[in-house]
Formats: structure tokens, C-alpha cells, sequence
């Protein structure tokens, strides 16, 4: 213990950004919690998909789209969500799984989804590359 004081004494900076990491860390866990939807990785999205008929709403802009996208994936781009909002009522009631390209642009589209009554939101951790990266198949146009 004496060792992590001596070291916070003599690098003062290293020690305030490990704490702000830490604070921005914790702020990104409790953040979707506070606005109503919950961050999910790829394992877990496939059990939502598979046990509890979730639907897949994937945010990105068509180029990417057409790249490769989750099977049976409602595609909504983000800037079109607001605007789309409708679009989506018939999958209301239905757990809603949030995909981007690297899970930061959907964290936005859950807060709009759960301020308009849907839920439960899930945002899927890493997006699509973390699906891929865990060998998970996309489809393609």
C-alpha cells in the first residue's frame, strides 16, 4: 500500500487519468442503465434472439449495411430513427437488440427507443466487429 501512495505522490498525473478512466469506465456501465436500455455482447444477443424473439434494429448508414448485417436485421439508420420511430411499433412489445458498427453510434438509438416506450433495449457491446471477431456469420445483400 505504501508502495501505490509513493507512486501517487511522485506521478500525480498518472494517478488523476487512471481515476478519470475509472470514473468514464463506470459512467459507461451505469449510463444505459439511468436511460433504460443495457449493454449485451454478441453470446447474450444470440440468446435474446433464440429464447426470447428479439429483433435485431441495425443503425448503420446502407453502405455499410450492405456490407454484411445480422440475419433478419431491421435496418433504421440512425439519422432516420427519429423520423422512423413508427416504423418500429409493430416490434414494441419485443426486446430490441441495437446494432452499429462498433456499438457507439447505438448507444444513442437506445435512449431514443426507450424514451419512446420500447424495451426492453439492448445495446449490442462492439457492434458488428465484435460479432465478427466472435466468428458469428453476417449476411449479405
Amino acid at each position: 500500500m505504501q508502495r501505490l501512495v509513493e507512486f501517487a505522490g511522485n506521478h500525480p498525473e498518472l494517478f488523476i487519468a487512471l481515476g478519470a478512466i475509472l470514473l468514464l469506465l463506470a459512467w459507461t456501465t451505469v449510463r444505459g442503465r439511468l436511460q433504460g436500455w443495457k449493454g449485451v455482447g454478441p453470446a447474450e444477443a444470440i440468446q435474446l434472439i433464440n429464447h426470447q424473439d428479439a429483433v435485431v434494429l441495425d443503425i448503420r448508414e446502407e453502405a455499410e449495411f450492405k456490407g454484411g448485417y445480422i440475419l433478419n436485421s431491421v435496418h433504421v439508420p440512425l439519422t432516420q430513427l427519429k423520423d422512423s420511430v413508427s416504423r418500429l411499433e409493430k416490434y414494441r412489445n419485443r426486446p430490441i437488440v441495437v446494432s452499429c458498427r462498433s456499438g457507439s453510434r447505438s448507444a444513442p438509438a437506445c435512449a431514443t427507443l426507450s424514451k419512446h416506450g420500447f424495451g426492453p433495449v439492448y445495446n449490442l457491446r462492439g457492434g458488428i466487429v465484435a460479432w465478427q471477431n466472435a466468428n458469428l456469420p453476417l449476411s449479405m445483400k
